[in-house]
């Protein structure tokens, strides 16, 4: 079978090894040249396309007429996309005889659209997974080919739990692909309305709002802490505080008559209260730097009493 591959991301590095496990032809792979803004923490596909000698191409409008003709002289019988960050359009997934598919990081139709290794932390979802399914011009809605299940453990953070998901893709793909190439692969219609759609992440996003029960804020931080942008809230001053790490506390002797938001610091531990429940810092970070430690002891030891915002 030969194929065309749109990928980014240790997801589309996942995605290309699983097609060449299966013995799968690609003729070329898309992809993105990486964003100087963006922490690139993650394998370059690039790279890999680069040292297997496939050509890859990084357009900035693939779905432009130019490109559309590019593709469909490659006669793909298969298109698969992992982790592209562009929706590919109806003039490109018209081209395969054998399909357009798409690796998408949640159990559809659960958390479709974007960033959904961070939402489902946000939300503490218990489990999320991997969903192989057919691409059509809404996102994240075509049939579905497979899926496979990832439980979420309550100390994973996004980038946990994205690994687990990488590791997952690559073995259902290693089921799927088989089938896939011998035209018996399952076609399982979506019913959208049962599930949920997410758009993507905003830096606002970020923002803890103390009122919040600590559970709820613990999530947060887990979810966009490194190498995400991270959770953040602001001192009386102004002073932006992002929180890298901290964790809830039992509530026993909690004094609900005390305001969310309130620093406190006992036996060398820094807490803040929220609207049930304490969260205990462990990492933090002001424009002086990272602090854990000693360092974050001190700091917030001057502070308490104060309330974060």
């Amino acid at each position: 079978m030969r194929s065309v591959v749109f990928a980014y991301h240790d997801m589309g590095l996942a995605g290309l090894g699983a097609l060449e496990r299966a013995g799968i032809e690609i003729a070329a792979v898309f992809t993105h040249e990486d964003d100087p803004q963006e922490k690139c923490w993650f394998g370059s596909v690039k790279d890999w396309a680069i040292r297997n000698g496939i050509p890859v191409h990084c357009p900035e409008e693939v779905n432009s007429p130019d490109w559309v003709g590019r593709i469909a002289a490659l006669r793909p019988e298969a298109l698969f996309s992992f982790y592209y960050r562009r929706m590919l359009k109806e003039g490109i997934l018209a081209l395969p005889s054998g399909g357009a598919y798409n690796l998408h990081g949640s159990l559809l139709p659960a958390y479709r659209g974007r960033c959904p290794v961070n939402w489902v932390l946000v939300q503490g979802e218990a489990r999320t997974g991997v969903t192989l399914h057919h691409m059509v011009a809404r996102a994240d809605a075509g049939d579905i080919v497979g899926q496979r299940a990832v439980p979420i453990e309550r100390t994973d953070t996004a980038v946990l739990l994205y690994r687990k998901l990488c590791a997952a893709g690559g073995e259902l793909l290693d089921g799927l692909l088989p089938r896939i190439m011998t035209g018996t692969a399952p076609r399982i219609p979506q019913d959208i309305a049962q599930g949920s759609y997410f758009g993507g992440r905003r830096p606002e996003d970020g923002r803890i709002d103390w009122h919040w029960p600590a559970e709820r804020i613990y999530n947060l931080i887990r979810a966009v802490t490194d190498p995400y942008p991270g959770a953040f809230c602001h001192l009386p001053d102004g002073t932006k505080l992002t929180i890298w790490w901290a964790v809830p506390e039992e509530t026993a002797g909690f004094d609900p008559a005390s305001g969310p938001g309130k620093i406190e610091v006992e036996e060398g531990r820094v807490l803040v209260r929220s609207g049930q429940g304490r969260v205990l810092l462990t990492d933090a970070e002001t424009g002086d730097g990272r602090m854990t430690g000693d360092r974050l002891r001190r700091y917030f030891n001057e502070r308490k009493g104060q309330v974060v915002l």
